[in-house]
């Protein structure tokens, strides 16, 4: 037989071995692994609450905090918008009434905007905003955060990052930070993950929905008080640690 043919043949069997583990697992990790490319993720930052007992938008809250009358240099929405940037390939911040004012931080950060056409159905209601736009555009996991805390460490980002790729060879379908034995934000949702936020009832939980399949979820000790913190009243945030802060 020529080379030529030979060279043929061994192209062939190579393309088939790559149809048969695209088609051969219902995964699109298995098509990724084929084509040697990595799993693509959305980051969705919850912003469309209407803080009320903090008094104002915690979305703008100025992060780091300022004394006095300060030069605002960043908020809690630009900061999480920076820490989610190198690791996710779109950043989805999922506004309600305060659209208008968030806008302009959204775009200037490089991220996206999402609208929950009706907060006042809760939390999760914006939670399910964002994650159908994560699958809208073709995406296969989400890093998800609500805005009204610190960003956590970048070294937290690499550790959820790691856990979660391991977790995904064992069938898991999310990694969540755990500091102190409490877990915390921001949680890296898988397909699966994804899927049983959107076929919850909308009455449901995040909280209800992960109970219910915490045995697909890996937890992820970190040294980071950042995960845990939440600021819903100004004594919260006025009282912030001295840990939490850069």
């Amino acid at each position: 037989m020529s080379q030529g043919a030979d060279d043929t043949q061994l192209i062939c069997r190579l393309h088939a071995a790559a149809v048969t583990c695209i088609l051969g697992s219902v995964r699109s990790e298995c098509y990724r692994r084929c084509m040697g490319r990595p799993l693509s993720r959305c980051g969705v930052i919850l912003a469309a609450g209407d803080s009320a007992r903090m008094g104002r938008d915690k979305a703008l809250l100025p992060w780091p905090p300022q004394a006095g009358e300060s030069t605002v240099a960043g908020t809690f929405l630009s900061a999480a918008i920076e820490l989610f940037t190198p690791y996710v390939d779109v950043v989805l911040v999922v506004a309600g009434k305060n659209e208008r004012a968030l806008t302009p931080i959204v775009y200037a950060s490089g991220a996206s905007l999402v609208v929950n056409p009706d907060p006042g159905r809760g939390q999760f209601s914006s939670l399910r905003t964002g994650l159908q736009e994560v699958l809208n555009r073709g995406q296969d996991a989400a890093l998800i955060t609500l805005v009204d805390r610190p960003p956590a460490k970048p070294a937290t980002i690499e550790a959820l990052d790691e856990a979660f790729d391991r977790a995904l060879r064992q069938g898991k379908w999310a990694a969540v930070p755990e500091y102190q034995g409490n877990h915390g934000h921001p949680i890296l949702a898988g397909r699966e993950m994804i899927e049983a936020f959107l076929k919850a009832p909308p009455s449901s939980s995040a909280r209800e929905v992960q109970h219910a399949h915490q045995e697909k979820i890996v937890y992820v000790a970190v040294e980071d008080p950042r995960v845990v913190a939440n600021v819903d009243t100004p004594e919260q945030y006025a009282a912030l640690p001295q840990a939490i802060l850069p």
